[in-house]
């Protein structure tokens, strides 16, 4: 974990499913990277929030 880290709740669809995953990231930015990284191309991000 990174200095300046905050928890947040992506809520993507993936195989047409709806899923929410915590990601811990700096920005929000930065979780939706490590999302698309995890998950690839299969994934359709809706919304990053913190929490």
């Amino acid at each position: 974990m990174k200095c300046g880290a905050k928890c947040f709740v992506v809520e993507a669809e993936i195989n047409d499913k709806l899923q929410t995953i915590p990601v811990t990231a700096r920005t929000a930015i930065q979780a939706r990277k490590v999302v698309r990284l995890e998950f690839g191309e299969q994934l359709k991000i809706i919304s990053v929030r913190t929490s």
